[in-house]
């Protein structure tokens, strides 16, 4: 295979591992919330979902290495932690929210069959699949991607073009910053920062002689490849979602309006055809999780098989277990945990793709710290009522937003920088 179709190959399969559960449910809510404001909303979830992204793309071209290697400059055992805090989120989370949603959209309208049920025959296929990964990246780049890419602009360009109601206001104070926090609930920040390293692993498995340099542009050029496909699929089901946003129930869910709005463009089939869609989206993702924390074990344990086998036993389990709850829920659950974990990998994903002359331990350290403080009033707004954090929330720049944590890591970055400058070295 030569390089230029190896590397749309490996771009088709991180756009289809990045592309799940969260890619389809969550735009077209937001665009239908947002209204007139439609393009405010997505231009702060395409920052949050699409951008950071990109740049841990970047950051693993750069490094070539692993998910440990964002860390490590803070120090090892943070980098360890972090890493194991990562793989843990994703696990229960959004790995097994693909089977949920897969259950809700393309099982249970047409089966009478219990979740747990999906959840246990989704996560046996998806064993078998992770267990033969090296075949992985090219079924899923080759054939399952230019399924779902087809299917989802079909929606798209029909929605965008057919539609003749008028759209309604917007519900949003500040749908840039709306958009912004919805993002998080896509995990591609995350995503970024642990499926990059599949695509290295492959370009190393494959019988092509790279050159560090070779393999950094071919992974960069991967990631815009997923990245560009990531915008227009956002774009377009936030536009929709607005477009239509008059023809729907104020309190529609999610999945229903998903469901509508590809029975409203693609007619009776509507139906069918986004159960397909559901299904395949969320099954590339659920196996390029699985696939990038197995390969992350194997490499920590010195190539031992044994690890990636366990990793991937361990994975399943957790997402039949969890993948049997409603999708709801897990989307509440993870607000939180969300609220404390995405700060932490902006600043890393930011520090790691800057110049390292700008980003030396010290710098590091102090905007993590700095970051991981004052993520935490944001993490305790939905753990205890906000009266008991107003005093603190009123202190600190756009806390009410739930971004309490942005000007004091960017002070700090460039005190540091500033002070390293200013220092002259003593005679």
């Amino acid at each position: 295979m030569n390089k230029t179709k190896e590397t749309f190959v490996f771009g088709f399969a991180l756009f289809a591992g990045f592309f799940g559960a969260g890619n389809l449910i969550l735009p077209p809510l937001l665009g239908f919330n947002s209204g007139t404001d439609w393009w405010l909303v997505a231009l702060g979830f395409i920052a949050s979902a699409t951008v950071i992204p990109l740049l841990a793309i970047f950051a693993h071209a750069k490094l070539q290495g692993t998910m440990f290697d964002f860390g490590k400059k803070v120090s090892p055992f943070f980098s360890l932690i972090f890493c194991f805090s990562m793989f843990a989120i994703t696990i229960a989370l959004p790995c097994p929210r693909t089977a949920a949603v897969t259950h809700e959209m393309a099982i249970a309208p047409f089966f009478n069959s219990s979740a747990l049920l999906t959840s246990i025959v989704y996560f046996l296929l998806a064993f078998i699949f992770v267990m033969n990964r090296n075949k992985v990246l090219n079924i899923i780049g080759k054939y399952l991607t230019p399924m779902i890419v087809l299917i989802v602009l079909a929606i798209i360009i029909i929605g965008v073009f057919s539609t003749e109601t008028t759209i309604q206001p917007s519900n949003f104070e500040l749908p840039i910053i709306s958009g912004l926090l919805e993002g998080y609930q896509t995990y591609d920040a995350m995503a970024g920062m642990i499926m990059g390293g599949v695509v290295l692993v492959s370009i190393n498995n494959s019988k092509n002689n790279l050159s560090f340099i070779e393999k950094r542009k071919m992974v960069a050029k991967s990631g815009l490849i997923a990245i560009l496909g990531l915008f227009i699929i956002y774009t377009g089901l936030i536009a929709i979602g607005a477009f239509y946003n008059g023809q729907f129930d104020n309190d529609i869910s999610r999945t229903n309006l998903l469901s509508g709005l590809a029975t409203k463009t693609l007619g009776n089939v509507g139906a069918t055809f986004l159960s397909v869609l559901v299904a395949l989206a969320c099954f590339t993702t659920a196996v390029a999780i699985i696939v990038s924390i197995a390969d992350f074990f194997k490499t920590y344990f010195n190539g031992s098989q044994k690890a990636y086998i366990i990793t991937t036993i361990t994975c399943c389990l957790v997402g039949v277990i969890v993948g049997q709850m409603e999708v709801k829920y897990i989307i509440d659950v993870a607000l939180p945990v969300l609220m404390f974990i995405y700060p932490l990998c902006i600043v890393l994903i930011l520090l790691n793709v800057i110049p390292e002359k700008y980003a030396p331990k010290l710098v590091f350290r102090g905007v993590v710290l700095v970051a991981f403080i004052f993520s935490i009033p944001d993490f305790l707004s939905f753990l205890v009522p906000v009266e008991n954090l107003q005093g603190i929330i009123n202190v600190i720049p756009l806390a009410k937003h739930n971004l309490g944590w942005v000007l004091p890591s960017l002070i700090v970055f460039l005190l540091l920088n500033l002070r390293k400058i200013t220092t002259k070295p003593s005679l």
